[in-house]
């Protein structure tokens, strides 16, 4: 399962952003994740649960952003969404498109402190 090892850096880059900014314990975390990103959001929630012990982000919530994935056609000049598994091929021209525009995220949006004691 390499959620663990994904939500183990989340936990560890979270906690260097809470202390970069001067706070306290972190209470939520905002990831955006792409469908093609071969992560499995419950298992991501689930390994959160696992890393975030003993750290500062003990009691944090993880919030998940699912991102679809979404190809260009150059002959139709729009986007398409590629499903899973993924189909590049254009629904209208049936050309296939080798322009990915989304789906590949893995990335930390967001986190909120708790303010730090004084």
């Amino acid at each position: 399962m390499h959620e663990l090892s994904i939500a183990t850096a989340i936990v560890e880059q979270a906690g260097e952003i809470a202390r970069a900014d001067g706070t306290g314990d972190v209470s939520l975390v905002t990831v955006r994740v792409g469908e093609l990103a071969g992560v499995v959001p419950d298992a991501l929630h689930f390994a959160f649960e696992v890393a975030r012990d003993g750290t500062p982000l003990a009691a944090a919530e993880l919030v998940v952003e699912q991102v679809t994935a979404r190809a260009w056609c150059e002959g139709c000049a729009r986007e398409f969404a590629v499903g899973m598994p993924p189909f590049f091929w254009c629904p209208d021209c049936d050309r296939p498109s080798q322009d990915l525009r989304s789906g590949r995220e893995l990335e930390i949006t967001g986190v909120e402190a708790v303010p730090a004691p004084r």
